[in-house]
């Protein structure tokens, strides 16, 4: 099936590793020009060596920045006028009881995982309005409906992003723009396998282990009972950016095992 990307300018935003860099991956296979980001020059130029590995005419280049500030944003706007494909995909998380998160950690997850999303936005959407053809996608999570006990101030910023999400859809109503979202559920990212063998070797057992128990007790309702990997989240998120995904836009799409169990 012909995506329609060919050629398309993609910024993928933190994808040096994890569900990013599956997606910064995937879009580079359908012949999209990726602009693949990260904090580090060291990083981006990592997973641009990994890419090219995979595929040696992969059309992509990298940008090393903060997006998480404000500077960081304007640094790369100024260096990158347009793209047709935004991904918004920079996120942290953190376990941590709620009466231990002190303001300075809802405001550093709110301008992380959300403000970097609306200010890529505000910047971008304008050319794909003119041109009449434009992919905006906010990487949230089945957080966003869940909130987790262990990390409120991460499930805040996760529904936060579906807010905006459906509402920037809805001021591109008749548009060839789309903006959408895309729920995973558990995910073997980076910092979740990090997190996963930490907790094995704090416990004296191995990975598959933690991975079990965690579904049995802190996601017991996942119809999958294991950890999604970032290729299949990316798959979806790479549909939604193509031509082929016209006629879906202000929508929450989810990746996340069956986690949640409304059906709506």
């Amino acid at each position: 099936m012909d995506l329609g990307l060919n050629a398309k300018r993609a910024l993928v935003t933190g994808s040096t590793a994890g569900i990013g860099l599956a997606v910064a991956r995937a879009l580079a296979a359908e012949g999209a020009h990726v602009i693949v980001n990260g904090r580090t020059q060291a990083r981006v130029d990592a997973a641009l060596a990994g890419i090219r590995a995979a595929q040696r005419d992969a059309d992509i280049e990298g940008v090393a920045l903060d997006l998480s500030t404000a500077e960081g944003c304007r640094a790369l706007t100024a260096r990158i006028a347009e793209v047709d494909i935004l991904v918004n995909n920079l996120g942290i998380f953190e376990p941590k009881p709620f009466e231990l998160i002190p303001d300075e950690d809802w405001l550093r997850f709110f301008e992380t995982n959300v403000l970097s999303g609306i200010r890529l936005s505000r910047h971008f959407v304008t050319g794909m309005r003119l041109r009449d053809w434009g992919r905006i996608v906010f990487v949230s999570s089945e957080s966003a409906l869940q909130i987790p006990a262990e990390m409120i101030h991460y499930g805040m910023t996760k529904t936060a992003q579906l807010a905006v999400a459906r509402g920037l859809a809805e001021t591109l109503a008749g548009t060839g723009v789309t903006v959408n979202s895309v729920l995973p559920g558990p995910t073997a990212s980076e910092g979740v396998g990090g997190f996963v063998a930490d907790l094995a070797k704090a416990q004296g057992v191995d990975a598959a282990t933690v991975e079990r128990e965690f579904f049995a007790t802190a996601r017991p309702s996942s119809v999958l009972q294991r950890f999604t990997t970032p290729d299949e989240v990316a798959s979806m998120i790479v549909y939604v950016c193509s031509d082929r995904a016209s006629g879906t836009t202000g929508a929450a799409l989810r990746v996340d095992g069956g986690v949640i169990r409304a059906i709506a």
